[in-house]
């Protein structure tokens, strides 16, 4: 018999019923307008959407592209498709006409949503493949009584928890996007996880500046903060030098950030930027012990770090140590199985040695449905040992001698120096505290010697001063071991990146640099 209590949308439902009148959503838009909604209030908004979608062609199985900024109607599309039993597109907003085509041809897609000021490239790329598609202005005037995407309210479809509810794409900060199948028992399991590790409470409220089309703002906060009617603070973009005036004046006890907007957060906050008080702060990706130190000290609060991705849902390790550090990942949570594998044998490595992040759990639940037209990938990405089915992740990490983890990066992010394993990922951490850097990214190059070299890309604090790239090679040779000290330096004005700060190594090359470069012996 179909699971239909454990779904997403089961799980809204109940939120709403126990919830009505709490706070749900609050929303401030580009122009510093603030918006609220409680339970009761936005659902009477999700049925009227849904309603649109309906009147649009939106059936139970069906796709909606949604091509979003950060808006209040991004949430509610996410919550009608589950209400109608259809499944959302969730893409970059700022996706490029041909990635457009290329999304819809992949799903199938007939109906979609876009912002209103990047209709050129929308329609440049859906020409011909929409049978309906709704230009918003993503901010709450798409949810006000006379809207387009607002019909006469439809009634719920049954869902079970295998019926698929979101297809993200994969960061492609290394090869072409994968597209990752959720379902809405994915989403259940997840809610439900990512509240319990925490202890969420009604009272809690989340500050969500991320992309919403993003795993981390869907997974971690909204999906957390509806499992127990607390509340989510969502603004419209990113601001590093505004985070903290924003989470103060939008009273948020928890927030989630990847490593990359906390260093430019740390290098953007004004003077008179207020401290704060929050309760608990999630953060992926190794930060620096002097960015770790100071960031807690201004948020009031150790961050913790985590790990997991998109395949995986819910995180498969987090710190939850009395004494939090900046590059721990923590230990499995929740019961998470986890093994880490060489790359070439397959074995389980030793305490110390870095190995592939190899999870157990039930595809469809707590790890993803599979990859959308790909059976090869998704067949290469599980395996079943032992009558239990396993992800390998491709990214590594190492087991400390008190159990926990290490993150060490992608298995490409891991090079050998002269026989010596050389994380990229941590060279990076370290560099992005040396004097007059504000971002760094490094790359492997081949070395007919050492077999392959880092080399490293800085953008500098200040661009009409940038530093000596002598000095960066001297205190890189204080800061850091020598098989991961940089061969080369090369100033840049900056880096390319993800929608969510991650950055795009393979578009990095000399030919970026502002200065000649210089090197280490």
């Amino acid at each position: 018999m179909p699971d239909t209590h454990r779904t997403f949308s089961a799980l809204w439902e109940r939120a709403v019923r126990e919830h009505a009148e709490r706070p749900f959503l609050v929303f401030l838009d580009a122009q510093g307008t603030r918006n609220e909604w409680s339970y009761g209030s936005f659902h009477d908004r999700v049925e009227r959407v849904a309603g649109a979608l309906s009147q649009a062609g939106v059936r139970a199985g069906d796709p909606v592209h949604v091509a979003l900024k950060n808006s209040p109607a991004f949430i509610a599309i996410w919550l009608a498709a589950a209400r109608l039993g259809a499944w959302i597109v969730s893409v970059d907003p700022a996706s490029a006409a041909r990635d457009i085509a290329s999304q819809l041809s992949r799903t199938g897609a007939r109906v979609g949503v876009y912002g209103a000021e990047r209709a050129a490239a929308y329609r440049a790329g859906s020409e011909g493949a929409l049978d309906r598609a709704f230009a918003l202005r993503e901010d709450a005037t798409d949810l006000l009584d006379g809207a387009a995407l607002l019909g006469a309210p439809a009634a719920a479809v049954p869902v079970a928890a295998d019926t698929r509810l979101a297809l993200m794409f994969t960061s492609g900060t290394t090869s072409a996007p994968k597209g990752v199948i959720l379902t809405q028992g994915n989403y259940h399991s997840c809610a439900r996880a990512m509240s319990e590790i925490i202890a969420l409470g009604p009272e809690d409220r989340w500050f969500v500046t991320l992309p919403l089309f993003h795993a981390n703002a869907q997974f971690y906060c909204f999906n957390a903060a509806i499992a127990v009617g607390g509340s989510v603070a969502l603004t419209s973009t990113f601001s590093a030098s505004g985070w903290f005036t924003q989470a103060r004046d939008l009273a948020v006890t928890h927030a989630s950030l990847f490593a990359a907007p906390i260093r430019m957060i740390l290098a953007r906050r004004p003077e008179d930027a207020p401290r704060l008080a929050l309760r608990h702060l999630w953060f992926a990706q190794s930060l620096g012990e002097e960015h770790f130190q100071r960031f807690a000290e201004l948020i009031g609060v150790a961050p913790r770090q985590l790990y997991g991705m998109t395949e995986t849902l819910a995180v498969v390790t987090a710190d939850l140590s009395a004494q939090p550090g900046p590059d721990v990942i923590g230990t499995p949570v929740l019961s998470r199985a986890v093994r880490l594998l060489d790359p070439d044998t397959g074995a389980e490595v030793a305490e110390g040695e870095p190995g592939i992040i190899t999870v157990a759990g039930t595809r469809g639940i707590d790890l993803f449905e599979g990859y959308l037209d790909d059976p090869v990938k998704t067949e290469a990405a599980f395996q079943v040992r032992d009558g239990r089915t396993w992800f390998s992740t491709g990214d590594l990490a190492q087991r400390t001698p008190d159990g926990s983890y290490r993150f060490v990066g992608r298995v490409d992010d891991v090079i050998k120096v002269s026989g010596e394993n050389v994380s990229l990922t941590e060279i990076e951490a370290v560099l992005a505290q040396a004097p007059g850097v504000f971002e760094v990214a490094v790359l492997a190059e081949a070395d007919p010697v050492r077999d392959t070299v880092p080399v490293a890309y800085v953008v500098p604090r200040d661009p009409a001063s940038p530093p000596d790239l002598d000095a960066l090679a001297a205190w890189a040779g204080e800061h850091l071991a020598p098989s991961a000290r940089p061969r080369a330096w090369h100033l840049i004005e900056d880096l390319p990146r993800t929608s969510v700060g991650k950055v795009r190594r393979f578009k990095l090359s000399p030919a970026l640099s502002t200065t000649p470069s210089g090197g280490t012996p």
